[in-house]
């Protein structure tokens, strides 16, 4: 079966070649030639093309390899100089890597299915990693190198469930050198590694010995050592030519503004709608008079907001990058607590998911595409649920929850699912070309049904009369019996309401307005709407993550 997904998933991508390629398609081959081309002490100052070389240093050397092999192909590739080069020849070898580095994702599944439960429904949350209709968008459509990198992310957190901590670490840090947007969720990293690899555990409790005698010196040296060696080979050699400062520069240019020019689905982007209707609200109504508002004029010209330097709102308080720093540590902090003080896998693998979302909730210039790790970290977490469910077997690994806990329950799917969906839309306005459209629409709609009715049957059956099965399904209909049964009606309305939405968004818009007029307004409304879907997603997860860890501690007092 999974050979069976190895080709579909090939097969699929492949008949993807000829659609849209984005703008990235010229970023990647700019830094194949750069680093080709160019000595290691010029990648991170050259800057012929506008798309400067701006992942850490280990993806730089994987362009290196890669280019190794598109000079074979096609020379002019690798060219410096030849600026938006753009044939069939570079864009089908371009795809053709992307496909062929995935197959790290694809082993990581098949580590994942076997350390938490080689089930039927267990295989579907592999198909729905592999068939993941954020990465065949931004991967294979788009074209970027994630699913790449979430192999290696999958293959740490295999590790952790495995109770091979310093592997875990290892990989975990060779990943941050390979794209520092993992640094999202470092904190969950570091807090269970240091708690579960380098103090002594007896049954996952905090008061089972004394901090120093529990305390393992040989391992949180062998930990930090294998860090650090990693962090010195890959950034060693810049620091040696005394380039830090540039690498730096180009690592985190806080330059650019709070929201990105496609406002990603999260808090700022809600912040930013609420602040346009209040500048109408203001401009054109008695209401700024009376409550004494004034507007900023560098923002009334603003609409995208936040492409370069800083944003401007018009009514709200302006957002500051240390502002959105500290919000997001203040959303980081409890979960990091939950994980330090038990640090089992199911604590670790949820923490990974919820600092993953403090970060692209409140970050700083946050882009929609990192909405990926979110679904991803949160699919894990789903997968070793389904792994350790009644129906699913139990998972294996030396950390885990042994008592209660680790079930798959509605609220679990539920917040999941409306992540993903909401999540998935917000990525939608990277595909502008009507080509394109039935083919996101399909990839999305057709996951949702079928992994949502995977997971629906993946779900305990609760006795007729239980009370916390009546509340969960809500109001008894036709969605009874429909994979739809545990949503609550509000739940449901979200869902369909995409459907309107998005029928404005690409139809009912431009035949009333045209192209030019409110240009922007269906990309607000799409960011807006998958904004909501996620935030209401994180609430519900959170929730469910609290809940269940009170829950354990309760039945451990007992």
């Amino acid at each position: 079966m999974q050979t069976s997904l190895l080709v579909i998933s090939i097969a699929l991508k492949v008949l993807l070649f000829p659609t849209y390629h984005s703008t990235d398609f010229e970023v990647h081959r700019n830094w194949l030639a750069i680093t080709h081309s160019l000595p290691i002490s010029q990648w991170y100052f050259e800057k012929t093309s506008e798309w400067t070389l701006d992942y850490p240093p280990f993806f730089a050397w994987f362009e290196k390899f890669l280019s190794l092999f598109a000079a074979q192909v096609d020379p002019k590739i690798v060219q410096v100089d030849n600026l938006n080069y753009d044939t069939l020849t570079m864009v089908y070898f371009q795809r053709t890597t992307v496909i062929v580095s995935e197959l790290v994702l694809f082993w990581a599944l098949q580590r994942m299915l076997t350390a938490m439960g080689n089930r039927p429904l267990q295989k579907i949350i592999n198909w729905s990693l592999m068939l993941n209709p954020g990465l065949l968008m931004v991967d294979n459509m788009h074209f970027q190198y994630n699913g790449f990198l979430y192999g290696i992310m999958v293959h740490s957190l295999v590790d952790a469930k495995q109770g091979k901590l310093l592997r875990s670490g290892i990989l975990f840090a060779i990943l941050l050198n390979f794209k520092h947007i993992y640094l999202y969720i470092a904190p969950s990293y570091f807090a269970f590694l240091l708690r579960a690899y380098c103090f002594e555990n007896s049954e996952n409790s905090i008061r089972a010995k004394s901090w120093i005698s529990a305390f393992r010196p040989f391992h949180f040296l062998a930990l930090g050592f294998s860090v650090i060696a990693i962090f010195a080979a890959s950034l060693g050699p810049f620091a040696a030519m005394n380039q830090l400062p540039q690498l730096a520069s180009r690592l985190f240019p806080f330059k650019r503004g709070l929201c990105h020019s496609y406002w990603a689905a999260n808090f700022w982007a809600l912040y930013s709608f609420v602040d346009r209707i209040m500048i109408v609200l203001v401009s054109k109504t008695p209401l700024g008079q009376y409550f004494d508002l004034t507007l900023d004029p560098s923002a009334l010209a603003a609409t995208t907001r936040g492409l370069v330097g800083d944003t401007a709102f018009g009514v709200l308080p302006t957002v500051t990058a240390q502002h959105t720093l500290i919000l997001t540590v203040l959303l980081q902090i409890p979960s990091l607590i939950s994980v330090f003080r038990k640090p089992t896998f199911d604590r670790f693998v949820g923490s990974v998911a919820l600092s993953a979302f403090a970060s692209f909730l409140a970050g700083w210039h946050v882009h929609e595409k990192a909405i990926l790790l979110c679904t991803v970290t949160m699919s894990v977490a789903i997968a070793n649920l389904v792994g350790t469910s009644p129906n699913s077997g139990s998972g294996a690994g030396a950390l885990t929850d042994q008592k209660g806990g680790g079930v798959l329950t509605p609220r679990d799917v539920r917040s999941f699912m409306i992540v993903s969906l909401a999540g998935y839309i917000g990525l939608w306005p990277l595909f502008f070309t009507r080509e394109e459209t039935p083919i996101k629409v399909l990839i999305t709609v057709i996951w949702f049904v079928v992994v949502g009715s995977g997971l629906d049957q993946c779900i305990p059956k609760q006795p007729k009369n239980s009370s916390s099965s009546a509340m969960e399904a809500g109001p008894s209909s036709w969605a009874g019996r429909s994979m739809l049964r545990y949503y609550t009606t509000l739940e449901r309305l979200y869902v369909f309401g995409c459907v309107p939405v998005q029928l404005y968004v690409n139809l009912i818009h431009e035949a009333v307005f045209g192209q030019e007029k409110l240009a922007f307004l269906p990309l607000m409304i799409t960011s807006v709407y998958a904004a909501v879907g996620v935030v209401y997603g994180w609430l519900l997860y959170s929730a469910t993550y609290f809940s269940s860890s009170k829950a354990l501690e309760k039945k451990k007092t007992r």
